[in-house]
């Protein structure tokens, strides 16, 4: 058979004056295109555990409308997307399904709405896929009809298993960046996170040697590849974290990958992460003060916890030349109007090399959407290309959906203007040479 990989790329986004200020603000347009351009290491990993005999291709589309006329000649497509894309890629399925293909849906939507995804797709995937792949592939050899496959029903996958991603099936796509993955989930729970409603398993790392391993087989394709870690947290064990960072400084890479605050706390491995190429560290701030986080992560309330950590936390990891790209969500039940100036003055004060700022998002499935439905809060229930991250979704609880929106435009244009981005960026390099 001839199987196609389908990845909806670019970002989303629905409010006219936000797509406005993307088109003139370079800290935004810059943020935004390192999103957009990553492969999709899910269906690279699919491809790998694909049973041999069959031939493979990897596609992108931006939107509906813009995929290969290739896939039309696929036996079998594969599509992966979020909530955000998940209209354009029903759109996409169905003209598949229409002219013969049969069409596999997984991902984060598809493991919260299954039966949604059953309406526009021969077989829907939930959760992880590499167990269940090879058997979407073998049914669908066999002629049988589609149906729903959930996770649960195979083997837990064991990270020291898993194959090479197909990079291969990249080509000469010119990328500027390419995922690694080193471990899988994150040991904390907060409301918001959509990621751990696909990964249930506990948290798991993978072993170092095939970390470095996959970095290899980039390198091999694309010498001066930047890596991009794609986990949610990846320095949970810092013991486990100190051992890849040495693994990783003989290749003389340049990376990049999201964990949270407590990066900070132990000087050695700040100094090795220095030393193996590590450019910059998305971390989750959220807020700048403990009183807007109580209760945002459930297990063990460790945002409003580490808080007052957060300035000493940032100067620890820029004074080594590890840049922080700070995460604020805006608009959490405790923010109020005074929130948009509190995050300016913060990142100024502690000369963030990057900021990034998206609204309190409602993901189907997450205890944050079960909570704001309950609360009645929904502003529209099921307008699931809304959840890009930077559309107002629900009724915030201390301003109007309105004050919101307005605080979160004025804040873009001041975090993202030239003055802002030189004064910032300046702060950090004094800081850094002293």
């Amino acid at each position: 058979m001839k199987i196609g990989f389908l990845a909806l790329s670019d970002i989303r986004a629905h409010d006219p004056e936000l797509l406005e200020l993307g088109l003139t603000l370079p800290g935004f347009v810059e943020r935004s295109k390192q999103i957009a351009a990553l492969p999709s290491l899910g269906l690279l990993y699919l491809a790998a555990v694909t049973p041999e005999g069959h031939e493979l291709a990897y596609f992108e589309a931006p939107r509906a409308g813009d995929e290969s006329d290739e896939l039309l000649g696929c036996d079998l497509v594969a599509i992966s997307t979020f909530s955000a894309q998940i209209r354009e890629a029903y759109a996409i399925a169905d003209r598949l399904r229409a002219a013969g293909v049969v069409v596999a849906i997984g991902g984060l939507h598809a493991t919260v709405l299954p039966d949604e995804a059953r309406r526009h797709a021969d077989h829907v995937v939930v959760g992880e896929g590499e167990h269940v792949w090879p058997a979407v592939v073998r049914a669908t050899e066999r002629g049988e009809g589609g149906r729903i496959w959930r996770a649960s029903e195979f083997p837990p996958i064991d990270l020291a298993t898993l194959p090479v991603p197909r990079y291969d099936l990249l080509g000469a796509r010119p990328y500027n960046r390419f995922t690694v993955q080193t471990s899988r989930g994150c040991p904390w729970r907060c409301e918001f996170c959509a990621s751990s409603v696909m990964l249930s398993e506990r948290y798991r790392r993978r072993p170092v040697e095939h970390v470095v391993r996959d970095v290899r087989a980039v390198l091999a394709l694309r010498p001066d590849a930047f890596i991009e870690f794609a986990d949610d947290n990846t320095f949970v064990d810092k013991r486990w974290g100190k051992e890849l960072c040495r693994a990783l400084a003989p290749l003389g890479i340049k990376w990049f990958t999201e964990t949270d605050v407590s990066v900070a706390d132990d000087p050695e491995l700040v100094d090795l992460l220095a030393e193996s190429g590590c450019r910059q560290l998305l971390i989750g701030l959220e807020s700048p003060e403990a009183s807007a986080l109580g209760g945002l992560e459930q297990r063990a309330d460790f945002k409003a916890r580490r808080a007052g950590d957060y300035e000493r936390a940032i100067d620890t990891l820029q004074s080594r030349g590890v840049t922080v790209d700070g995460c604020f969500i805006l608009g959490l039940d405790r923010h109020e109007p005074t929130i948009f100036d509190e995050v300016y003055d913060f990142a100024r004060r502690t000369a963030l090399y990057e900021v990034q700022i998206t609204y309190l998002t409602p993901f189907p499935g997450t205890p944050l959407y079960a909570r704001l439905e309950r609360e009645g809060r929904l502003l529209a229930p099921g307008d699931w290309e809304r959840c890009t991250l930077f559309d107002v979704l629900y009724q915030p609880k201390r301003m109007t959906a309105d004050e919101l929106r307005a605080g979160f435009h004025d804040l873009t244009k001041r975090l993202y203007s030239h003055a802002a981005l030189r004064e910032r960026r300046g702060a950090f390099f004094a800081r850094r040479i002293a």
